[in-house]
């Protein structure tokens, strides 16, 4: 492991030092999701970078409201049983792919996402082009269907490093034993063929937690890179702050219950703070009669960075294991501390004291204790504050970004050159 990071460090400084007569032509490929999310949006972060520093970008996108009858209030019976057969092997976006590699030439092919519709058979294709695989791993669901190792509300690990046949019984994908046992067939197809052990030239886990998980799993060692998400935001005006606020899906795994049953707990001790919710979602409904709370609904990135620069801090209440929550990158980038939970990624991204507080995983208590000293002490807040943007600045802006993104690169394409040596 360190010897591997070294060598990606050593890389990135290069980068960071020399300029390349030719930049590379990257392909990435991604099936976006229904309601758009943080994979989404640094597929886009992710572009952007990349053209920004002259390099020719081409995304192969497919889109799960492929899924959606010509009404769009619906699933066409018969795209579902196509997208279960995509799911194990698409056809169709391997021929897709191909003539885009034809087309385009790319030097490396960078994978976000490939559920539903996409398909592992994609890396396939393009390793009998020649050409590196490099795959982002923003969850888990390469060993576990459900994605988040989550269930009945708790951290379950049931199936890590083994034959997922426990999803099917627990039903894990969308309360569904059928689409779980799409989910599981998948994973045990290519398992069987070696396509995540042979066609993967470099896989990006988000942090060290993840990139454990994944090895636990089976991913192998020599392959597994860690690089960060990132934002590129400029230093938040200086304004009066205050208040909380929640950005995200509302959504169970997001500890949405957790976060309303803590507000109720700390009311006598939040001198009258508001909590701003920006999101939609399932759980919206646990907003009812809740006292100070003002939900936002969805809000686009600028209105979002509006409302970090005025909060206090962000809460991240999550019950699952959050693999690398954008909005915590967005959120230190504002200079808004971080009230989290002390739980898998987020106990060491936020770093207790310094760049937020922590508490116990699915404990309202906890989390309401937390809250209460967070109005009680707004200068230590705000130089929590003052931290997160400092901690924004040397690990998880788009300068740092760029060269250790070139460097998995150059190690992929080194990698593929030695192999066909």
């Amino acid at each position: 492991m360190r010897a591997i990071l070294q060598r990606v460090d050593a890389a990135a400084q290069t980068v960071a030092t020399t300029s390349t007569p030719a930049p590379l032509r990257v392909l990435i490929v991604h099936n976006a999701y229904q309601q758009r999310g943080g994979e989404d949006a640094v597929v886009d972060a992710e572009r952007d970078l990349l053209r920004a520093h002259g390099h020719p970008v081409e995304i192969f996108q497919r889109h799960n409201d492929e899924l959606r009858d010509e009404r769009g209030d619906g699933l066409r019976g018969i795209a579902l049983a196509q997208a279960a057969v995509d799911t194990i092997w698409s056809r169709q976006s391997v021929v897709t792919l191909q003539s885009i590699i034809a087309r385009f030439k790319p030097d490396v092919v960078h994978f976000h996402n490939t559920f539903p519709l996409i398909s592992p058979a994609a890396y396939r294709a393009v390793r009998a082009a020649g050409l590196p695989v490099v795959q982002t791993l923003h969850n888990f669901r390469l060993h576990c269907p459900q994605a988040m190792y989550l269930r009945d509300g708790k951290v379950c690990e049931n199936c890590l490093g083994k034959l997922p046949w426990r999803s099917v019984l627990h039903a894990c994908y969308r309360d569904s034993r059928v689409q779980s046992a799409v989910l599981s067939g998948m994973l045990v197809v290519h398992r069987t063929l070696g396509t995540y052990r042979d066609h993967v030239t470099r896989y990006i886990a988000l942090n060290s937690f993840c990139r454990d998980k994944f090895i636990q799993g089976g991913l192998p060692p020599e392959r597994v890179v860690i690089k960060p998400n990132f934002v590129d935001f400029a230093a938040p005006p200086l304004r009066a702050r205050g208040g909380f606020l929640f950005v995200g899906r509302l959504s169970a795994e997001k500890g949405i219950r957790v976060l309303m049953d803590a507000w109720r707990l700390a009311d006598a001790g939040l001198n009258g703070a508001i909590l701003r919710v920006a999101g939609t979602g399932a759980e919206a409904f646990r907003f009812d009669d809740v006292v100070r709370l003002h939900a936002l609904g969805a809000l686009d990135g600028a209105a979002v960075r509006e409302q970090m620069a005025c909060a206090s801090v962000l809460v991240l209440p999550s019950i699952c294991y959050d693999s690398f929550p954008r909005t915590l990158v967005e959120a230190f980038a504002s200079g808004l501390p971080v009230i989290a939970s002390r739980l898998g990624p987020l106990a060491d991204l936020v770093q207790e004291g310094v760049t937020g507080l922590l508490f116990a995983p699915g404990d309202a208590a906890d989390l309401a204790n937390k809250l209460r000293w967070a109005c009680a002490h707004p200068a230590e807040l705000a130089e929590m504050g003052l931290r997160a943007r400092a901690k924004y600045e040397a690990e998880f802006c788009a300068e740092r970004n760029y060269p250790q993104l070139m460097a998995i690169y150059a190690d992929a394409i080194q990698a593929i050159t030695t192999e066909q040596r």
